[in-house]
């Protein structure tokens, strides 16, 4: 029985006090190396041509005069890991890490943190620039500077929140369909497989939709640094 309502998305299985949910995370590292020692599938192809994709629309979002080589595929690398953990989450007694801020934290504050670093070092001026965008009236210029620096600092967090909020919702309202089932009629319960599916879909496409949003603004804010 539930403590509460989000009791669903705690930690619970456990070896000697270790806790094995988090597993699930590490799961592609069993499955994804076997692709490359089989003969290229439609998948692999399908795959490669979503990589391919998404490395030239990064390339465009961070610039091609401040493009370094190679830093493309750590928005890359991102997408991957985020969107595998969403679809992961989709299967039952599968535990779900992205709905934790453990994990989306984790994901979203060294990145952020690691832009800072290298912004302030090496461009200096055009930090304190971006600190009051053009044409802004000297009279809204303090303002402005409170304003774009708390906009700044929250940036973490809301990738954390954005993520795990959606995660969780889509989770939540499938367990709370899913539990009205053993007392309803089977006309209801008919209609209550059709919605759980038509859930199912849209929980699908939002673990595509959340993970391209997180290494898309992942890769604006590592623009504005350069």
């Amino acid at each position: 029985m539930m403590t509460n309502l989000f009791s669903v998305f705690d930690p619970s299985t456990s070896i000697y006090s270790l806790s094995l949910n988090w597993i699930s995370t590490l799961l592609g590292l069993m499955i994804i190396p076997y692709t490359f020692w089989l003969i290229p599938s439609r998948n692999f192809i399908m795959w490669n041509l979503i990589l391919n994709t998404l490395h030239k629309e990064f390339k465009t979002l961070i610039g091609y005069k401040n493009i370094n080589k190679g830093s493309t595929f750590i928005f890359i690398s991102l997408f991957s890991i985020i969107m595998f953990n969403n679809f992961l989450g989709l299967f039952p007694y599968i535990f779900t890490s992205t709905s934790h801020m453990t994990m989306t934290l984790s994901l979203a504050l060294p990145l952020w943190l690691t832009f800072m670093v290298f912004g302030w070092i090496n461009n200096t001026q055009h930090m304190f620039a971006h600190l009051v965008p053009q044409g802004t009236p000297p009279v809204l210029m303090p303002f402005m500077v409170c304003i774009e620096t708390i906009s700044n600092m929250i940036r973490p967090g809301t990738l954390a929140v954005r993520l795990a909020a959606n995660m969780i919702a889509g989770h939540l309202l499938l367990t709370l369909l899913g539990n009205t089932g053993p007392t309803l009629t089977a006309s209801l319960l008919s209609l209550l497989l059709v919605t759980q599916i038509a859930l199912l879909m849209l929980e699908s496409a939002v673990a595509i939709i959340q993970s391209y949003v997180f290494a898309v603004l992942s890769t604006l804010y590592s623009s504005e640094v350069n």
